[in-house]
């Protein structure tokens, strides 16, 4: 038909069409796609196709093999598309009202059924009305359960062709006939179609109709009819979101706890039949509940819309943890599927579920890993920006270590498994990390993996994916002592490598190098290692070399870059003289023809390369930003650091002072005997007027008093000099202000300093030295007794304020 399709048409297709009716199945399935590819590529004509094929097709539709003939069905559906009105009814449709009669066999009537379902859209309501609803009623009561199922499943598409007025009147009586068929298929199909058709039903036949329908649908699923189990737990969330508005607070509650029990079906004994009877469960019945909670898993974004995602925490996270943990990996598989559509439905509050990530992330199965890959730099970026937003530092803190070892733990499990394509889209998404953790984390758990990748791995896939990451890391690092590093490792573990291999690696990082970077940066660094290989012993490394080196040439730039350009030259014009392999040197015969034909950029921007330059400026504008936000960085940590020290110093000045006033403290606690006695002996005038004041009976006590009183003060001021030599001036006030006289003495004295006898002795022992009179000192002592406690519990309360 491609080559001739005239000659085709006349010697060929007569031919088919003699052999069909006794052919096998294998080439009725071949002459099935032949046709339809016939179509689909438009060898002919439709006008010709329908005059040539469709009969063909026609006749073959109720073929004894169920899928010789679904196959013929599926190319008339298709045909029916393509053909024009008139056609259809003259061909297809008036044909259909006898294929349709319940005298003709079952296949005939099914076919029927799916014929009706695709005509619904090609005719309008009327005619629909007219020619093709009297067949869908006939057929919805037809007595064959595989005719009622096929019919109801049709319906949907009929009512999209009559509208909604005539789907209110004609198909919803239909269908709830249909849901109380004995039949379990029947049901099932009435299920599935009314929830398909919510849309199309106002409020008033939601509530009035649908719900009491679905409601009696999950009863009986738990009870007489677990054969709708599967589908109702697979459109659960769009039966939810669809009655939204009708829904009760009970009603809603009580479809809540529907999914929650369905959530975590086959974990546990009850599954709604009699507690005491508990029985084994089956391998179909497991089956069946793994299929339920997978469903589960596959609403859950549905349900928390439904719930709202406000009260996640509260109402579905016990659920989330199930589902994430359920002990079947289809289950598991599907969550990591939905748990971006989960993170952007919680959006601030992503970071309730950021245990769950790690989990998935460290899950036993690589499929759970390979289906939550697809979204992780969405899923990263949202957790991310959750965790900042959450209003707790603390939490950003101890969430982000947890997350870079769940990353680092699945791209080692990846590596260690056999599905490498998994690794390699993997590393691929690490691309992203520098937008969600900082510098110096790459640098330290990333970076080098990723160089330890290219060295190591024997697949080239993901050498290629670790090199890009590796250079998007190189890219994004804030630090030059490091970059330095890494172009340094580059260099000689790459380009100077003893593998051919590694060199080969090499370029293909020179290749991301020069997408990524801007082209003084690839100049100043790898430009001439890369010219190096032109000396490479290894025609692969010389002859990838050669297809490189138009790139290479484009990064130049004139004047800036002549000497390099020189260079460029001269290792071509060494290879056309010096290359010896047949195959390099007519690569590089190539090469130089098509760096002849290139123009190099200059300087100043040009109308032809000004997208390219402009981009080029870009990339060099954000990495000069880089250095000059690394040297802002460092100039903040040494003021930082001057600020530390000059603290420190501060700390230490007051720790040396504390010291000093310590010292002085325990120096006034050593002297306090001596001073109480200079105190009282400095005040004895005012004392010794006080004695005065009361009777005492010998008046020749007074001037031996005072004799006393003078010797005191003598001894005493020597005495009180030498114990506040080392105070301020306060201090000094603060023992002669007379605030101090009015303290009585207390028990705090007694447990801080001596005790009034030995007080009194060290009084005696003075007084001895200066006086050698013992009789003056007998009286003295009598006198000391009354007084001396006075005023050493006055002294005691003086230096206890002190301290």
């Amino acid at each position: 038909m491609r080559q001739n399709p005239a000659e085709t048409l006349c010697r060929v297709l007569p031919k088919i069409r003699e052999v069909l009716h006794v052919a096998g199945v294998e080439m009725q399935l071949t002459a099935a796609v032949s046709f339809l590819t016939v179509l689909q590529e438009e060898s002919v004509s439709i006008h010709t196709y329908s005059h040539s094929f469709l009969h063909i097709i026609l006749q073959n539709l109720e073929h004894r093999d169920a899928g010789v003939s679904n196959a013929w069905l599926e190319t008339l559906l298709a045909v029916i598309e393509a053909l024009p009105k008139e056609t259809i009814r003259h061909e297809i449709l008036n044909p259909l009202v006898s294929k349709a009669q319940l005298s003709q066999t079952l296949q005939s009537r099914v076919v029927s059924c799916k014929i009706m379902g695709k005509l619904a859209n090609k005719f309008e309501a009327h005619i629909i009305k007219r020619d093709i609803l009297p067949l869908v009623k006939s057929l919805c009561q037809d007595t064959e359960y595989e005719v009622r199922t096929c019919m109801c499943r049709q319906l949907e598409h009929i009512a999209q062709g009559i509208g909604a007025e005539l789907t209110k009147t004609v198909v919803l009586p239909e269908l709830v006939e249909l849901a109380r068929d004995e039949g379990s298929s029947v049901r099932l199909a009435a299920f599935e179609t009314l929830v398909n058709l919510l849309d199309m039903f106002d409020a008033d036949d939601r509530s009035q109709t649908v719900l009491p329908l679905v409601k009696s649908f999950c009863e009986k699923s738990f009870k007489a009819d677990e054969s709708i189990l599967v589908s109702l737990s697979f459109h659960l969330g769009k039966l939810c979101n669809g009655l939204y508005g009708i829904f009760t607070p009970e009603q809603h509650l009580r479809f809540f706890e529907f999914y929650k029990k369905l959530s975590t079906l086959g974990l546990q004994q009850e599954n709604g039949h009699n507690d005491n009877q508990l029985q084994l469960q089956t391998l179909e019945q497991e089956k069946k509940y793994i299929l339920v909670r997978k469903n589960c898993a596959y609403n859950f974004p549905a349900m928390i819309v439904f719930v709202d995602p406000k009260n996640f925490h509260l109402e579905l996270y016990s659920i989330f943890f199930c589902l994430c943990h359920d002990p079947e990996v289809p289950v598991r598989y599907t969550m990591a599927l939905s748990f971006y559509e989960v993170a952007k439905l919680l959006n601030s509050g992503v970071y309730t579920i950021h245990k769950e990530l790690v989990t998935l992330l460290q899950d036993e199965s690589l499929e759970v890993l390979d289906a939550l890959v697809g979204h992780l730099p969405e899923i990263l970026e949202l957790m991310t920006n959750g965790v900042e937003n959450c209003g707790s530092e603390n939490s950003k803190l101890l969430s982000i270590p947890d997350l870079i070892t769940a990353l680092t733990t699945a791209e080692q499990r990846a590596a260690t498994s056999l599905k490498w394509r998994t690794h390699e889209k993997l590393l691929q998404k690490y691309a992203c990390l520098p937008h969600i953790i900082s510098s110096d984390q790459i640098y330290y758990r990333f970076l080098h993996r990723m160089l330890t990748i290219i060295l190591t791995n024997n697949v080239l896939p993901v050498q290629k994916a670790a090199a890009r990451t590796l250079c998007v890391y190189l890219r994004y690092n804030r630090k030059q002592e490091q970059r330095h590093e890494v172009i340094q490792k580059l260099i000689e573990q790459l380009g100077q490598g003893k593998s051919y291999w590694n060199r080969l690696r090499f370029l293909d990082t020179c290749e991301f190098i020069m997408e990524l970077f801007s082209k003084s940066f690839f100049c100043k660094y790898f430009f001439l290692p890369v010219l190096e290989l032109t000396h490479d012993p290894v025609a692969n490394v010389r002859m990838k070399l050669c297809y490189l080196l138009p790139k290479v040439k484009s990064t130049l730039k004139i004047p800036t870059d002549k000497h390099l350009l020189q260079q460029l030259e001269l290792c071509i014009r060494k290879l056309l003289c010096q290359e010896k392999d047949k195959d390099v040197l007519s690569i590089v015969k190539r090469t130089v023809l098509e760096l002849d034909r290139m123009e190099i950029s200059v300087d100043a921007f040009q109308k032809r390369f000004y997208e390219n330059d402009l981009l080029d400026q870009e990339k060099e504008r954000q990495e000069h930003l880089l250095l000059e936000m690394e040297q802002l960085e460092k100039e903040k940590q040494q003021n930082e650091g001057r600020s530390t020290n000059i603290n420190n110093k501060i700390f230490e000045k007051k720790r040396r002072d504390s010291k000093t006033s310590s010292v002085l403290a325990k120096s006034i606690t050593l002297s306090v005997p001596g001073s109480s006695s200079a105190m009282s002996a400095g005040k004895e005038d005012k004392k010794s007027k006080l004695v005065r004041s009361q009777s005492f009976s010998t008046q020749a006590l007074h001037p031996k008093y005072n004799t006393l009183d003078k010797c005191p003060n003598k001894s005493s001021a020597a005495g009180y000099t030498s114990s506040v030599s080392g105070m301020g001036k306060n201090c000094m006030l603060s023992f002669t202000d007379d605030s101090f006289r009015t303290h009585s003495g207390g028990n705090s004295g007694n447990a801080a300093f001596p005790s009034s006898s030995s007080s009194r002795n060290l009084f005696n022992s003075a007084d001895q030295k200066s006086n050698g009179n013992k009789e003056i000192q007998s009286r003295k002592m009598s006198i000391w007794s009354i007084m001396g406690r006075v005023e050493y519990d006055k002294v005691t309360v003086i230096a206890f304020d002190v301290l």
